[in-house]
């Protein structure tokens, strides 16, 4: 007998290191070997290709600072949940150089320090939010400011990252859906773009009257923060030397000559990417100022045969829409003082992302202001995709424009803006066509090789890519005399809400300068899976009994049928 229950526990002890034996087994290969799966029907927690090259390649830490730490509304709190678990998707791939914490900016710093500390992130782009909080039931709301955004480190260099994406007058979930969207793109890119040890080199085009002043001041800003940045006079130069990868125009003034558009034609030929910001009619802000009223003539830039050959024609026109910013105007007079108010200005419209395309995928509306629409030519091989277009409610008036403020006063008739989808920025691809293919002479071509150094071409050999925006005020800032140079996409007559202008201005770049592949990122798409509201107003009574009901019912079952089988074995 005692030998019999020595045996057994023997059996038992052995039982019981075999078991701890295959726990430890388990959990120290799954430390080296483990496998993820994501069931959701749209991917959520897939990375893209790009985006684990990139963390798998990482030869240095990268420290990450994310600001959504605190007491924040459901909205935020879901946000800052989405944020920490990309980033631990992150640190699957980056493994220990995948570094992050959450904090509050500047918590534990006293009024002056924190100030100071806030504005520093201001500084690195990492815009505030007034939120407005509720403290007590009995008070009212109060504001407070956060910070929702990033701050990244790799080797010395910082960049700080805005993680929440506004949308003016949609739905606040959806908004915020849309920001969890795109935290993937935010934090791969600032990534990439402090791994690269040369940034690429953008030229700013001189040489027709381009502004270098303060209402470019956030263009020149945003170019120098991610890119080198030098200028180039269109006519002092010989040629548009091949080093610069992206070459912008922006607001030229001035007429360009057959010898200017053959210089810009050959950098084309060789590759050379360009974003041209036109505003074809002598309309902007600034006459505003000086004067009620005004009339928009042609600039003379002679540059339609250039751009049509490469597949698009900035019209001599202005669009007009009822989804428009709006204009201070004055309406009336009391007490011989005037009354102002904001009108919506139908120059002035708000052009909404088209397509799915990277450059504009989950992004918000885009201000622009005296703009021309854009044709694209058929044929050609040269692919065209609708960047920006117009509302449902829109419309176009030829060159010349007369514009006057009075004419604000009357109500817009809906009648009369009766075009949908005005483009008012393409994106081509493909192989551009010389303009001056069959047109020079022998002594003509050689020139051009001397001095370029390389031979003319007449078409592209690897498909190229350039993008035409109508209207330069997508990406001028206004001045205030207060604040001095204002963010691009803030109406300077109502400053209460950023437009996407930088976003779209930014994105332009990467598409054109980035060959890794991170802008497929912004094609990923969240679905929000919201409750139908009335639906759970009507059922709310029975999903209350049945959430109460039927689990205390399971452990009553539970408890009768233990009690049950007990008794059966123990009166046996």
């Amino acid at each position: 007998m005692e030998v019999t229950t020595r045996n057994k526990r023997k059996k038992y002890i052995q039982r019981v290191f075999f078991v701890l034996l295959v726990l430890v087994a388990v959990n120290s290969g799954a430390a080296y070997l483990h496998r993820r799966w994501d069931l959701t029907a749209e991917k959520r927690y897939t990375l893209t290709n790009s985006t684990k090259q990139l963390l798998r390649n990482l030869d240095a830490p990268v420290e990450i600072d994310v600001f959504l730490k605190g007491d924040y509304p459901a909205g935020f709190r879901q946000l800052a949940q989405s944020t920490r678990e990309l980033l631990e998707e992150f640190s699957e791939y980056g493994r220990n150089n995948i570094r992050f914490r959450f904090i509050t900016p500047g918590a534990h710093l006293p009024d002056s320090m924190r100030f100071a500390y806030q504005d520093s992130l201001v500084s690195k782009g990492i815009m505030p939010f007034n939120l407005q909080v509720q403290a007590e039931a009995s008070e009212g709301l109060t504001e407070k400011l956060i910070f929702p955004g990033a701050l990244l480190r790799y080797k010395g260099r910082e960049m700080g990252v805005n993680l929440l994406q506004g949308q003016p007058g949609s739905d606040p979930l959806q908004a915020l859906n849309s920001s969890a969207a795109m935290l993937e793109y935010r934090f791969t890119n600032a990534i990439y773009q402090l791994s690269l040890d040369e940034k690429p080199l953008v030229g700013y085009m001189l040489g027709h009257g381009e502004p270098v002043g303060p209402n470019v001041y956030d263009a020149l800003r945003t170019l120098q923060l991610s890119y080198r940045l030098d200028t180039i006079n269109l006519r002092l130069n010989p040629f548009i030397p091949r080093e610069f990868g992206t070459i912008i125009f922006v607001k030229p003034l001035e007429t360009f000559t057959e010898e200017d558009k053959l210089k810009i034609d050959q950098y084309v030929m060789n590759g050379g990417k360009v974003i041209w910001f036109i505003s074809n009619l002598t309309s902007d802000t600034d006459s505003l100022h000086t004067a009620n009223s005004f009339v928009a003539l042609n600039r003379g830039l002679e540059l339609e045969d250039l751009l049509f050959r490469y597949g698009a024609r900035v019209n001599l026109d202005l669009i007009q829409d009822l989804q428009s910013d709006v204009m201070p105007l004055i309406v009336g007079n009391i007490d011989n003082k005037p009354q102002i108010q904001p009108v919506p200005f139908p120059f002035f419209p708000v052009f909404t992302p088209t397509g799915g395309h990277p450059i504009v995928k989950n992004m918000d509306v885009v201000l622009g202001r005296f703009t021309n629409s854009i044709d694209t030519i058929t044929g050609g091989g040269i692919r065209k995709t609708i960047l920006l277009a117009s509302s449902a409610r829109s419309r176009t008036i030829n060159a010349p424009v007369r514009i006057n403020l009075e004419d604000m006063k009357v109500q817009a008739n809906p009648r009369q803006f009766m075009k949908s989808g005005i483009p008012a920025a393409v994106l081509l691809e493909g192989n551009f066509t010389s303009l001056f293919n069959h047109r020079l002479s022998a002594k003509q071509l050689q020139m051009v090789q001397q001095l370029s150094g390389v031979p003319y071409r007449s078409v592209t050999t690897e498909p190229n890519k350039m993008i035409v925006v109508g209207g330069a005020d997508f990406i001028t800032n206004a001045y205030s005399q207060k604040n001095g140079p204002l963010q691009m996409g803030v109406n300077e007559f109502n400053q209460e809400y950023v437009f996407a202008n930088k976003e779209f201005f930014t994105n332009s770049l990467e598409y054109l300068t980035n060959t890794s592949g991170i802008m497929e990122t912004r094609n990923r798409e969240l679905v929000l899976r919201l409750l139908d509201a009335e639906k759970v107003k009507q059922q709310r009574g029975k999903w209350q009994l049945l959430a109460f009901a039927i689990p205390i019912g399971l452990v009553l079952l539970f408890a009768m049928v233990f009690n049950f089988v007990r008794q059966r074995r123990f009166s046996a």
